[in-house]
């Protein structure tokens, strides 16, 4: 379960994020990635959060153009919810495993943004929406 739940989580994403036409569904997600380099800013590594924030700031910016950029952002959040996992204080503190299940989310989503966000909706045609 703590394998499948993450991954569920980045399919119910997936589906929410292709509800969004373009150019809004790039602009959102790169939102997002920027949200996701500030959700461990009190996570007990001190100066390195505010320098992998500012790194995902940047990954953010150029993400508005390129989900390449934001495939990559959700790649370096994979690291960093590993690191958290092993040193640091969990992305959700009552929940020990968050940061795992967050480290098994975040490649799905990086896979999706690596082959340019397509809608699930182009995938099955019959669903509409």
């Amino acid at each position: 379960m703590q394998l499948i739940a993450p991954l569920m989580v980045a399919l119910i994403y997936i589906t929410l994020c292709s509800l969004f036409k373009e150019p809004n569904r790039r602009n959102f997600s790169a939102l997002m990635i920027a949200g996701a380099g500030a959700a461990y800013l009190n996570g007990g590594l001190l100066g390195w959060e505010f320098a992998f924030c500012t790194v995902m700031t940047g990954v953010a910016y150029w993400g508005l153009n390129d989900y390449r950029f934001i495939g990559i952002g959700w790649l370096l959040h994979t690291a960093w919810d590993t690191v958290h996992h092993l040193y640091g204080t969990p992305i959700v503190p009552f929940v020990p495993l968050s940061s795992f299940g967050c480290a098994i989310c975040d490649p799905a989503l990086a896979l999706w943004y690596f082959q340019g966000a397509p809608s699930v909706f182009t995938w099955f045609p019959k669903l509409k929406y």
